[in-house]
This record gives C-alpha cells, sequence and structure tokens, in this order.
C-alpha cells in the first residue's frame, strides 16, 4: 500500500462494483456514485471494458450481492432501532454518501487503513461529492491497533445498537484479529449485528469450488494481498454463538443465486467456492 492510495484489492473491488452498473440488467446492488468515485480515467475504462471486469462475471455477481445482502441486512436493522453503522475496511464504499436513514439519525463511521482513506477524500473532493454530518472517518492500522481502539477514540458509543458491515476483509486477517473484533462486537447491546463474507476451508470445498477459489487467491496475491483465513462453516457458527450471538444466516452461492439471480435472462450468478456471507445477530 503506497501513501495516500488504495489497497489494490479495494481498487478492483470498487471496479468491479462500478462495471456492474453498466454490464448487468437488471442490477443487482444499484449504486449511482460508483463511477464517479473511480475518477474520470478510470470510469473511462470501465466503461470501455479496458479494465477487464467484464471477463469475470461472476466475480462481479459475488461482489455486487455481498454489498446488496450487507445494506439489506442494515435495513433491517435500522427497523430494530440501529443507531449506528460501522463499515470495517470501507474501501471506496458509497453508502454514507447515499445514506437514505439520515431522517432516523443513523451515524456511519467508515474505518480504513490510512491510506486507503485519505486516497478516498481525494476521490470524494474530485468528484464534488460532499461529506455529510452523519460520517466520521476512523483511520486504523490494524497491525497497530485494534477496532475497539480505533472506534473508541472516535465520537462512537458503545451503549448504542450498531451493525457492521465487514466486506472483503475476513480473509486477509489472522485469526486473532478476527476473534478480537466480534467478541468487540459481542459487547455491543442486544439488536446489534454484523455481516461479514468469509472463505470456506479448502478440505470443505469440491473440487470445481477449490479451482475457484484458488484462481481468486492467485488473483489478490500477485498483488501482495494474500488469502490468511479460512473457516470450517460448522466451527465458524459454534464460535458465534458462544461469543452469544443469537441468531445467524450463513449463505453461500446456491442459496444467494435463488434469493437475488433467480429468473434472469443474462446468466449473472455466483459460482461455488467464491465466498460465503454470514448474518450474525446479538
Amino acid at each position: 500500500m503506497r501513501d495516500a492510495s488504495p489497497s489494490r484489492t479495494a481498487l478492483r473491488v470498487a471496479m468491479s462494483r462500478a462495471a456492474h452498473q453498466i454490464l448487468d440488467h437488471p442490477r443487482i446492488f444499484d449504486d449511482p456514485l460508483a463511477l464517479a468515485m473511480l475518477g474520470p480515467e478510470l470510469a473511462a475504462r470501465v466503461a470501455s471494458g479496458a479494465a477487464n471486469t467484464q471477463s469475470l462475471p461472476a466475480l462481479r455477481a459475488f461482489l455486487a450481492v455481498r454489498s446488496r445482502y450487507a445494506e439489506d441486512e442494515l435495513a433491517s436493522a435500522v427497523a430494530r432501532g440501529v443507531q449506528q453503522f460501522v463499515v470495517l475496511g470501507a474501501g471506496l464504499d458509497t453508502f454514507a454518501y447515499r445514506n437514505p436513514y439520515t431522517n432516523l439519525g443513523l451515524r456511519v463511521f467508515e474505518v480504513d487503513h490510512p491510506d486507503t482513506q485519505a486516497w478516498k477524500r481525494d476521490q470524494l473532493a474530485a468528484a464534488g461529492i460532499a461529506i455529510p454530518s452523519e460520517l466520521t472517518f476512523v483511520a486504523a492500522d490494524f497491525e497497530r491497533q485494534t477496532v475497539r481502539d480505533a472506534l473508541e477514540k472516535a465520537d462512537f458509543s458503545t451503549s448504542a445498537k450498531t451493525f457492521l458491515s465487514w466486506l472483503g476483509v475476513t480473509p486477509y486477517l489472522g485469526r486473532a484479529a478476527f476473534d478480537q473484533t466480534m467478541q468487540f462486537i459481542a459487547s455491543m447491546p442486544p439488536e446489534s449485528g454484523v455481516v461479514f463474507d468469509y472463505a470456506v476451508s479448502a478440505a470443505s470445498l469440491t473440487p470445481l469450488e477449490q479451482a475457484a477459489q484458488d484462481e481468486l487467491a492467485k488473483r489478490v496475491a500477485s498483488v501482495g494481498e494474500p488469502f490468511r483465513l479460512s473457516f470450517e462453516r460448522a466451527e465458524l457458527s459454534a464460535g458465534l454463538r458462544e461469543m452469544r450471538f443469537g441468531h445467524l444466516e450463513d449463505l453461500g452461492a446456491a442459496e444467494l443465486n435463488a434469493r437475488y439471480f433467480s429468473n434472469r435472462s443474462d446468466g449473472l450468478r455466483m459460482r461455488s467456492g467464491l465466498g460465503r456471507m454470514m448474518s450474525a445477530r446479538l
């Protein structure tokens, strides 16, 4: 990661999210700011196909659906009285700038590496996207501090119901960092919760699923951000229940395809092995 620049994977995710707005109809995830966040040069590359994003429809489907699922779960959380939304590893996520719950007082905290966050703020300024008063940027280097430490230095209330989105992060963590973060979330008030995606242990995958996972792992390792963490599904669920998460929803490609990709004429859908989505609520 270079000064005032994003991680390479964060940039690729943003480009795929923008490509979804152009290439896929109907959209699984509607993000009217996705192209603007990239800036004119990258947006033009995505629109022309020069960025090669259109050659990876299954990955593009996964990146779109994980954002859609997270925001669907956020909507349910807001209906339960959640007052704070934390985007862990925010990258170029745009929710805070199109927040439909400002009238309900939902506050948003974007937590990310200082370099990625500085680059994002430059992109926002260049695109003329205003920073809303409900948003707090939280710069955090997780090699040196925990999520708890970072948020407690911000104007974050540990006594308020909170929902967290943690997308595209857990596969890059060590187990200790994952457990620390989940234990912090478990200390929040009832009705708080989190959505995250995770990689499944190789032993649980079919040969075809393993091939898909290996292909993606090679891509991220080639830019210096290798996968580190995966889970056995039953072990993960048992560990979360021990932390007092009473409601769990664990979705893979079959469930996500049935919920979000049915009756499409373009064949867009997730491929097994690209990851699973977990929603965990206290």
